[in-house]
Formats: C-alpha cells, structure tokens, sequence
C-alpha cells in the first residue's frame, strides 16, 4: 500500500466531539469516520487492524472447540417475548415494519441461538457443543460515547455453549477464561478477570476481562499481589482492606471491558423448552454459557492502552502494517531517482517475504510531515530510506513502541523485520 493512492489521510484537526484517546487518534489517523454518534466507518487502515484482531479472536475460539455461524441481526420480536426481554432490556432497537410487525435490531443473541439450537439438538449425544459468531451488533445507548468504546453499532464475537451436566458447563467455562487471555494477550493486551454483576442476563457472577487504563470506565478493585479483582459494583471488600485470597492491601483501579463469560444456567432454554432426551430416555435440562469479546472496543482499548503523545503504538500482531516505509527525497533528480528505486525495490523484497509495508512515497510532503504522520499512525517498525542512508547502504530502523534507532544494512532489512515480526 502506498501512502500517495491510499484515500484517507492524517489530520491535525481534533474532532470536536471526541471524549477519548481513541476517538481522538483514531480520526486523525484515518483509520475511523464518525457518521453519528455511536456509529465508525472503519476505513482500510482501521479495517486492517479491525481484521488483525478478528482472526486472532476467531483462532482461538476455533481453538476451544466453537463452530463458527452467522445468525441474523433482524429477530423476531416473538422471540424477545417468549424469553421476556421484549419491554425489559432498555438499549433494544425495536423496528416497526410496513407490514405491521415489529423487529429487533439484535444487541445480543440468546433469543435467537436458543430456538436454532432447538432445532438440531436432540439427545445428550448432541452435547456438549458451543457455537459462535462475529456480528454486527445494535444497542440503543442513552449517550453514546468514548469513541468505538461504547458505541450503538460495533462488531462483536458472540459465542454460546450447551451442556447437560453442570460440571461439564464448569470445566468449560474455565477453559474459556484461559482461551479469553490468552486472545488478548495475542493482542497485546494484559487483561484481568474481575468478578461482576451478571446484569440482565444472570443473576449469577460472571466474569469481566478488564484492561487496565486511567481511561477506563470501569472502577475496579484489586490486588496487586495475587489476581483478585472485582468490579467495584459489586466488590465485598473496600480500598484498602486485606485481600481476602491473599491478605494484601487492595487498591483502586481503572479499566476497559474487553470480555465477559455468563453462567446463563438454565435461564433462555427453560424460556424456549430446550431439552435433550437423556441415556435413559427422560427429558434432560441444557445448560447454557455466553461469551463475549467487543472485536472494536478491543480495537479502541488497545489505542487507550498503547500510545503516547505523538500518536497510536500498535502491538505488532494486530498492526495494520508490519512496517512503515518512509522515502526521503532529494534535491538531485539523479540521486532522488536512485533513492526511489531502492525504496521500491525494498518495498518488493518486504511484500514477497509475507511483510508488505505502508509505504509514504509522498515526493511533495516534507520529511518532517512524513515522521510526523508515521508516528501518529503507529506501526511497529519505520524504515527511512535517504541519499543519506543510501551513502551508506542502508536504511534507518526506529522502533515505534521503545524508540530505538540504528542503521540497518539495505541487505538485511527484509530479515530482521521478518524475525522482528515472528519473535
């Protein structure tokens, strides 16, 4: 990709209403277009990064055991009303058809994955079996806000397991809780599991995976010394009391919910009459569990996460680019069309070892704009090529998220990004 034919462009104009790093960044970086309030465009930059995160999500919940569908975001309001929810989930889009029936734009997909499951589950046989999504979501939000953090349309992984006795639903619910980290940590993101309210879908606890940032929306309270944390709603100790796993002194947090994992027990198949004939030909009770992953608001979490005050550092894994390719002209035509050629001829080299590069080949921008701009979109690595770097035979490296610089002979660049990158 080549900075001079990619469409969207840096801007050094703040959005007026951006509440967040995020929202800030995202914009002026070109990765994100606000259409209204709670509603991005994601733009090929943000796309890119969009899908970097999507495949690492959808890996690991292959990994689990998930089998992945696509449900329908239009559901029947029948099916809200079966399960109860129609008049109590107060962020539901109802939409009335010509027809006279009335819609809901899906938040969620209880009412629509229990029937399906209905369907096609019969014996005990059947079970265990989890299945997943990555979908568009709806959620009428009083006050949209924090950028892609909390939005009324965002593309999130939904996935849902069914199970016959309650401990096979425990064994799997733990096995999600070591999946969940370890897609975040992918991501390059160190996330908590914090105790909190199940909320309108279970009055059991749940599970929140928490980023921890001064940005967060979330007050938490947790022990440094072990991994106790909870949400603040409904914490059972204060700031400052002795940690109740480990005797340490909790503290006050922040943070961003990535995740959640519900114990939805018998809850939405009672509501649908989902069971399953058992060994001895007897009606069975299924056990349900729903898991959550926000695929743009973890997007959104990682630019809270990771940036600084020249613009975004992106976790190498989930980077739009590998690399940024920065050409520096020159005044001589002569030595200005050598400096192109050997740009170009990297760019090739970087493309066909499975690295290919944002590429700024800009010949009216100013060297200064170019760094400017690199810093601002983030990627991990940044390679100048120069008459002066060429005097030597080399390339400029600088490192995005520690800063360090070197001169990198033009015949190793391709290896040390490709090492780079897969270290």
């Amino acid at each position: 990709m080549r900075y001079s034919h990619l469409f969207t462009k840096t801007t050094k104009t703040v959005p007026a209403d951006s509440d967040s790093v995020n929202a800030r960044l995202l914009v002026q970086a070109g990765f994100v277009d606000q259409v209204m309030a709670g509603a991005y465009a994601w733009l090929p930059l943000g796309l890119r990064a969009l899908r970097k995160v999507e495949g690492i999500v959808r890996e690991e919940m292959n990994g689990l055991g998930g089998q992945e569908l696509q449900l329908t975001a239009l559901q029947p309001k029948e099916n809200w009303l079966q399960s109860g929810r129609w008049d109590a989930v107060d962020v539901l889009f109802k939409i009335p058809s010509q027809t006279g029936k009335e819609y809901a734009l899906g938040p969620t997909a209880e009412d629509v994955v229990t029937p399906l499951m209905k369907t096609f589950l019969r014996s005990y046989k059947d079970i265990p079996v989890a299945v997943y999504q990555i979908q568009t979501k709806f959620r009428d939000e009083l006050r949209a806000k924090s950028g892609v953090l909390r939005g009324r349309e965002f593309l999130m992984k939904d996935m849902y397991s069914f199970h016959v006795t309650r401990e096979d639903f425990a064994q799997f619910y733990e096995k999600a809780k070591a999946t969940y980290l370890r897609t975040f940590a992918r991501c390059g993101m160190n996330a908590r599991i914090t105790e909190s309210s199940g909320g309108a879908f279970t009055k059991k606890v749940s599970h929140e995976f928490q980023v921890e940032t001064p940005a967060g929306e979330d007050a938490l309270v947790i022990c440094r010394g072990c991994d106790y944390a909870q949400n603040a709603e409904i914490a059972t100790a204060k700031v400052g009391d002795a940690c109740p796993k480990c005797g340490g002194v909790l503290e006050a947090s922040k943070g961003i919910e990535v995740g959640n994992i519900f114990d939805l027990g018998d809850r939405f198949t009672n509501s649908f009459d989902l069971t399953v004939s058992g060994a001895d030909g007897a009606k069975q009770v299924v056990f349900m569990g729903c898991y959550g992953i926000g695929i743009t608001r973890l997007v959104g979490a990682i630019v809270e996460a990771s940036h600084d005050d020249r613009g975004m550092i992106w976790p190498k894994s989930v980077a739009p680019f590998p690399v940024h390719m920065v050409m520096i002209g020159a005044k001589d035509p002569a030595v200005a069309e050598r400096v192109r050629g050997a740009a170009e001829e990297l760019e090739r080299a970087l493309s066909a070892a499975g690295c290919e590069p944002l590429f700024d080949d800009r010949e009216d921008a100013r060297a200064g704009e170019k760094f400017a701009d690199a810093d601002l979109i983030g990627l991990p690595i940044r390679l100048v090529i120069s008459e002066k770097t060429l005097a030597e035979n080399a390339v400029e490296w600088k490192d995005r998220k520690t800063g360090e610089q070197r001169m990198v002979p033009l015949a190793q660049a391709v290896e040390d990004v490709r090492v780079f990158m897969t270290a």
